[in-house]
């Protein structure tokens, strides 16, 4: 401990704590900054004290009956009284699977004693709080930085330690490394920085990522002034076409013109269409589908010929499909349709997910590739 450390303020640091949280920056900022990868998992709070361990998450939900290796796991590696920061992730062969993480966020205990068993759940920690009963909340980052290499110096899965750097050039690396895979981007610290509980006062830098999909056809808006979104597809290596998301946020006029542009291509769509028939195989992902999440929403849509490719911005993919909806940027008529396919979206692992999870993390590779199996429900205005 350094002679210069100011007197320990001694507290409980107990829950609710609101993590801090960061804003957008267009650019890695350069300067006295803390870098380490932007995870893509659920964020999480644990706080140990003796025999207790709870998992809490941002918004101070409990989570550790969710993740029930997770808590067997901290309880057996973590020091008796520290809470700590980070992210909850299952990483899988190809990278992070948030989808996976997803499901864990079930009812039925059976279901998740099961996937915790199959994929099981790493908790990488990025700052500290608190330890053997003093707040570090008020010290710098910096200095939580060291005091989280000394209390987790002996850590072992499923407990890992953020890998960082203070080099503006190896941060804008990571950027360029972690693109896919479940990287979400870089966080910059400033290491001068308090814990500053609820305040968006660090700086990510997220991927802004394109890709070519086919429009094969859309959903209805409620005013009947055109459709609300477009429904998009992507080429497997099989040569079918398998839908992936919907592109959004068109205004009133756009989605006029949109109507103008598509009329042509509703003619006969339904004849021969890739998604509807009772030709199309199982395993090929179709609009249309309920699911947990979608729940009784309308998922009536439209066909049009898949004769036109867009380009469109999204932020991630979860397993074969875009996570939220797309945004439209502009049509490619230099494209083909049967030019749309999934590799322009695969990318490797980067070498750090590797390090820290091991070669082949959890029992199965994540795919980027669609799911095969199970029937698909099919509707159709």
């Amino acid at each position: 401990m350094s002679p210069a450390r100011a007197p320990a303020r001694r507290a409980r640091v107990v829950p609710p704590i609101e993590p801090m949280l960061s804003r957008a920056a267009a650019s890695i900022p350069e300067g006295d900054f803390q870098y380490e990868p932007k995870w893509d998992g659920f964020r999480a709070l644990v706080f140990r004290d003796g025999a207790s361990l709870e998992i809490r998450s941002r918004n101070d939900r409990p989570l550790g009956r969710y993740f029930p290796e997770l808590v067997e796991g901290l309880a057996g590696t973590l020091p008796q009284r520290i809470v700590l920061d980070g992210e909850i992730v299952i990483a899988r062969e190809r990278g992070l699977d948030f989808e996976a993480l997803q499901m864990r966020l079930h009812p039925a205990a059976s279901r998740i004693a099961r996937l915790a068993a199959e994929t099981p759940a790493h908790f990488v920690a990025f700052d500290l709080l608190a330890l053997g009963g003093e707040d570090l909340r008020p010290r710098p980052q910096r200095e939580r930085r060291a005091r989280l290499e000394e209390a987790l110096a002996g850590a072992r899965p499923p407990l890992h330690l953020s890998p960082v750097s203070l080099d503006p050039a190896e941060a804008r690396r990571w950027f360029e490394r972690f693109e896919g895979a479940g990287f979400d981007g870089v966080i910059a610290k400033p290491r001068d920085l308090p814990y500053r509980a609820g305040e968006r006062v660090m700086w990510k830098v997220k991927h802004r990522r394109t890709a070519d999909c086919v429009v094969a056809g859309t959903r209805p808006g409620r005013t009947g002034e055109g459709p609300a979104s477009l429904l998009l597809g992507l080429y497997d290596d099989a040569g079918r076409l398998h839908a992936v998301g919907v592109a959004t946020g068109f205004s009133r006029s756009e989605r006029r013109e949109l109507e103008a542009k598509l009329a042509p291509l509703r003619r006969g769509a339904g004849r021969g269409h890739p998604w509807l028939g009772e030709d199309v195989a199982g395993d090929v992902r179709v609009p249309g589908e309920p699911s947990r999440w979608t729940g009784a929403r309308d998922l009536a849509w439209d066909p049009l010929r898949p004769e036109l490719v867009a380009e469109v911005a999204y932020d991630h993919l979860q397993g074969d499909r875009f996570r939220h909806a797309t945004r439209f940027l502009r049509w490619r008529p230099d494209r083909t349709p049967r030019s749309c396919r999934y590799a322009q979206l695969e990318t490797a692992a980067p070498a750090e997910l590797t390090a820290l999870f091991g070669p082949r993390p959890g029992r199965a590779a994540a795919r980027a590739r669609p799911r095969a199996g199970g029937s698909a429900r099919r509707r159709t205005r």
